[in-house]
């Protein structure tokens, strides 16, 4: 089938949508796996968010009683600078070098071990703050609570609306909060319902914690709220705030400063002490409910007025219920008798929910999103595909957009590492883990992985893909270029097999090979072909000349590896590796080799298969986590092995909690989203099937299962 009949037949699958005549009842679905609570979590919020911004919250709807965090994508701050250091020796940081076939290559680790770590650990992602329910006696002392001190505990989410309600009393009241955030601000509405207010028994605290990068993981909770004199608050209450706001809080820690507007109902607010960074507020009048609204801001961008709790539930209602109707949808649950399939579409709305609150900002999401820190809040580019891939096939091309503007963004930091750091000829060397600036955090495998290198040829394929466009071309052009130059500039002819070989010095996908000895891994080779091959096509499209030296290195790649009739992770590996705990204890990457990846002419697909079924019976997989299991899973569908897919879709070791919370497992804090975002890549393909595919939904068993899905593309 040809790539226009493929775009001709993703149109008209998309029709019914646009005229509101979806067969499924998808709000019947959507709120079966309304997540409910009736007790504490200890370990992961209920969250509300926008995708730029989340708010997570316990059992009362708030952080009255757990510190959960109020997150963004673009709160950052630096920490000071170790003692006796300058921002001289920030600038003058120089790694180590090492050999490269015949010349020295400068990579940034191994440098001055006090400014490494501060770059490493810096910028690090800030927690603005904590809103919670304050009760009081009856002279309006603070009360000692506890959650146990609450009864009939009821928490709902409604994801159709992305509204929570939180029901309990306390002393035989009742009391009741809705909390919603805004979709077009950085900002929570929370309305309160209880005969505590009229009492004056009722009200509500802001806190502000202490934030660093003194660990590399903040989880459950980000900041320290007793360490007060390291950083500052002001609290500001004037005629001269903007439109509905009746206080601002600014909160500076070391250079870096955040505010905090607050508006609705009249209340009064003071701080509790001197020393503290907590702030109590108390409604006016003898209502029985009172509403407010919390917004964040940097002091540059404070905005001109504040949503009323009434206006953010309105908007949070409209921008969830389009994004429920009018996007891709898989009912695997209707019509199916596989007692499984009611576990599958549970993880499959509460990821959709979880990836909009969490993974839809301006740059690729970190892999706990916006719930808690991981490696100090940056990025990883090598993850990118998994947090991000899904919004394509599942055509949520506005919220997948926000995210793919960080490649332009990151152009120049990239050509700078490539050309000017690392001496290469040309091309841009995209980061591994990093920050809104682009810069690499140091490290010798951040320094030293390949395999995101080609994540942008991938995202740029299925942009055209949807919109045909020249506009598409042009937007993506030199991104593309620059990707395919330093891939073939990394590659090097290696005289005695005449054949272009990638590393040494290089680390796998697991990470987990001696760099300086791994040559030619088989993924790694198998992708750089592919994406070299659509480099190759996009310069067709556009019309121009493709670089010599793409179809030189892309034609004479060195084959993938192949140890007794299976392919093997990098060429000149012990030919026992199979057996070696060494090799087989982390992501299991030769399962992407068809799968994952399409048909590549560089991969023979049976030696695949029988591949991919060693590492099925051989691999430890009680070592894996996250999204291993949905790349095991689309091997198994695009091999055929339908019943096996489920199985690892639904696999022991791969976890979602109550609320639909990918569990990071052994391996890392929980939540680890890459594992939600590779399972909504892999139902969509298993679903609306690949290039190349036939029978309604490929990768779902033909017996057990009903599947139908509504405005989902196909994967390469």
């Amino acid at each position: 089938m040809s790539r226009m009949l493929l775009a001709v037949v993703s149109v008209v699958h998309l029709l019914p949508l646009a005229f509101g005549t979806s067969s499924i009842d998808r709000h019947a679905i959507v709120s079966r796996y309304n997540p409910t609570r009736n007790a504490p979590s200890q370990t992961t919020p209920m969250q509300v968010g926008n995708g730029h911004f989340a708010f997570g919250a316990d059992v009362t709807g708030l952080q009255t009683f757990l510190p959960f965090a109020i997150m963004s994508d673009w709160a950052w701050k630096n920490d000071s600078l170790p003692p006796g250091k300058t921002w001289a020796d920030v600038e003058d940081y120089r790694g180590v070098e090492w050999d490269f076939h015949g010349r020295l290559v400068e990579y940034e680790f191994d440098g001055e071990p006090l400014i490494q770590q501060w770059l490493i650990s810096n910028p690090n992602r800030v927690n603005l703050g904590r809103v919670g329910l304050l009760f009081l006696d009856g002279r309006g002392n603070a009360l000692n609570m506890t959650e146990d001190d609450l009864k009939d505990v009821r928490q709902e989410l409604d994801l159709w609306t992305g509204t929570m309600t939180s029901r309990f009393t306390f002393e035989g009241q009742p009391i009741t909060v809705t909390t919603v955030s805004a979709q077009t601000s950085s900002s929570v509405g929370v309305n309160v319902e209880s005969p505590l207010l009229q009492a004056g028994k009722l009200g509500v605290y802001l806190d502000f914690p202490w934030n660093d990068g003194s660990s590399k993981f903040s989880a459950p909770f980000v900041g320290a709220f007793n360490m007060t004199s390291n950083h500052t608050t002001f609290l500001r209450v004037d005629s001269k705030l903007p439109a509905g706001v009746r206080a601002q809080v600014s909160h500076t820690l070391v250079n870096s400063t955040f505010v905090t507007s607050v508006g609705g109902d009249r209340f009064t607010i003071s701080r509790d002490s001197p020393k503290a960074h907590r702030y109590s507020i108390h409604a006016t009048g003898s209502a029985t409910s009172f509403s407010f609204s919390v917004s964040h801001s940097l002091p540059s961008n404070i905005p001109d007025s504040v949503s009323s709790y009434q206006t953010i539930a309105r908007e949070s209602a409209q921008t969830w219920e389009t994004f429920w109707s009018d996007s891709g949808f898989v009912d695997v649950f209707t019509g199916s008798s596989d007692p499984r399939a009611d576990e599958l579409q549970r993880r499959i709305i509460l990821s959709r929910y979880l990836m909009r609150v969490n993974e839809a900002g301006e740059t690729s999401p970190q892999e706990s999103g916006l719930v808690n820190n991981g490696w100090y809040g940056k990025f990883h580019l090598e993850m990118v595909f998994w947090h991000l891939g899904h919004w394509a096939l599942w055509n949520n091309w506005d919220l997948l957009d926000r995210a793919m503007g960080m490649y332009q963004r990151f152009l120049e930091t990239s050509i700078q590492r490539a050309q000017v750091q690392q001496g290469f000829s040309m091309g841009a060397r995209w980061s591994k883990m990093t920050d809104p600036s682009g810069r690499s955090a140091p490290g010798e495998i951040n320094e030293l992985l390949i395999w995101q290198q080609p994540h942008p040829l991938v995202f740029a394929e299925y942009e055209y893909r949807k919109t045909q466009s020249r506009e598409t071309l042009e937007k993506w052009q030199d991104v593309v270029n620059e990707t395919a130059n330093w891939m073939t500039a990394f590659a090097w002819l290696n005289a005695s097999t005449s054949r272009y070989d990638l590393g040494p010095p290089m680390y796998v996908v697991a990470e987990d090979t001696s760099p300086n000895v791994t040559r030619n891994p088989a993924f790694e080779l198998a992708y750089w072909r592919y994406g070299l091959s659509l480099a190759e096509t996009w310069m067709q499209r556009l019309g121009l000349s493709t670089p010599a030296g793409w179809q030189e290195v892309k034609e004479n790649l060195a084959p993938l590896p192949i140890e007794d009739g299976l392919y093997a992770v990098y060429e000149g590996i012990e030919s026992n590796f199979w057996t070696d705990p060494t090799y087989i204890n982390d992501h299991p990457a030769l399962v992407g080799l068809h799968g994952w990846l399409p048909p590549i002419d560089s991969v023979n697909l049976t030696i695949a298969k029988l591949t991919a079924d060693k590492a099925y019976t051989t691999w430890n997989i009680s070592n894996c986590w996250g999204w291993d299991f949905p790349m095991l899973a689309m091997s198994a569908a695009r091999n055929g092995e339908t019943e096996q897919a489920i199985e690892w879709l639904l696999h022991p070791l791969y976890q979602f909690d109550d609320v639909g919370m990918p569990v990071g497992g052994v391996r890392v804090p929980t939540p680890y989203f890459p594992g939600s975002g590779s399972l909504l890549y892999a139902v969509a393909m298993m679903a609306e099937g690949w290039d190349g595919s036939s029978r309604k939904s490929p990768g779902f068993p033909e017996t057990g299962w009903n599947v139908r899905a509504e405005g989902i593309s196909r994967a390469l």
